[in-house]
């Protein structure tokens, strides 16, 4: 059975940061990608930052030079460093794995940043 435990969501001011984890378990197929999307209230789900099995990255424009996406291999984890945050990035985080041709999401974590 796939999971994928999350932690790490919080309420922080803007400006502070917060770190989300992601450990992924009981994936049979090869890890292709993992990364983060978050949805906020009224809009559709983005893409907030994923990294490759090679080790590229992509970032979603608006958190480009404040959010890190990094993953420990080994144990199938990814991570997002998200520093000066804005309360625009208000939302819920949802961790990705794209293994094979199939997508798995975690169950969302509320960050929640306060003007």
């Amino acid at each position: 059975q796939v999971q994928l435990v999350e932690s790490g969501g919080g309420l922080v001011q803007a400006g502070g940061s917060l770190r989300l984890s992601c450990a992924a378990s009981g994936i049979r197929f090869r890890i292709n990608a993992m990364g983060w999307y978050r949805q906020a209230p009224g809009k559709q789900r983005e893409l907030v930052a994923r990294i490759f099995s090679g080790g590229s990255t992509n970032y979603a424009d608006s958190v480009k030079g404040r959010f890190t996406v990094s993953r420990d291999s080994a144990n199938n984890t990814v991570y997002l460093q998200m520093n000066s945050l804005k309360p625009e990035d208000t939302a819920v985080y949802y961790c990705n794995v794209l293994a094979g041709l199939v997508n798995y999401w975690g169950q969302g974590t509320q960050v929640t940043v306060s003007s």
